[in-house]
């Protein structure tokens, strides 16, 4: 006779609780159903507002500490934060999009003729094991280029990262008002 189909007796509980573990059981069963269909493709709100990562956060590989983005009216700004490695090995973040821009770049300040130059990162960010990568304005950061909206003091802007391996990690960042991070662009770069 199924668990579920077995008649509750006066003084007996173990058929109700047969029942609540089965029904238990099954929820979870569906939870995970849902959670693995789900996690094939990240989805993001049109307003910029939090991704859903294709990877679940507790599972992330790579996760943000801290992020925020540099509040701007139009053309460009960064994020910033720190990526956080939560494996065992070496992790390369490649690419970068963005529901508040037209393009994503990730980007570091180098020395050109003297001055701070701001210019792709070839090669991605390299995240140590068991460790993190700082961005940070004057230094590498994720560039949002052709912003499709202006960005706000208080806005939530959705970012999703590409690793070298395929997996995408989003999360969200926070803008603020900062004043610094006026560095120029390499020759040919083009600003947005």
């Amino acid at each position: 006779m199924p668990i579920s189909a077995v008649p509750a007796v006066p003084g007996r509980r173990l058929p109700r609780l047969r029942r609540l573990l089965v029904a238990a059981t099954a929820g979870a069963i569906s939870l995970s159903a849902l959670v693995a269909c789900g996690g094939g493709e990240s989805s993001k709100a049109s307003d910029g507002g939090s991704p859903s990562a294709a990877v679940p956060a507790a599972a992330a590989p790579v996760t943000v500490a801290d992020p925020w983005v540099k509040a701007s009216d139009s053309g460009m700004t960064g994020v910033f934060g720190t990526l956080v490695n939560t494996t065992g090995a070496p992790l390369t973040v490649v690419s970068g999009t963005s529901t508040v821009s037209a393009k994503t770049e990730l980007h570091e300040v180098a020395d050109v003729d003297g001055k701070p130059a701001m210019r792709p990162k070839a090669g991605g960010f390299v995240v140590p094991a068991k460790a993190g990568h700082e961005l940070k304005p004057g230094a590498d950061h994720i560039m949002l280029m052709g912003l499709n909206r202006p960005v706000k003091p208080g806005d939530e802007v959705a970012v999703t990262l590409t690793l070298d391996d395929g997996r995408t990690v989003g999360f969200s960042a926070v803008a603020k008002a900062f004043a610094g991070g006026k560095e120029d662009y390499t020759p040919g770069m083009a600003k947005g």
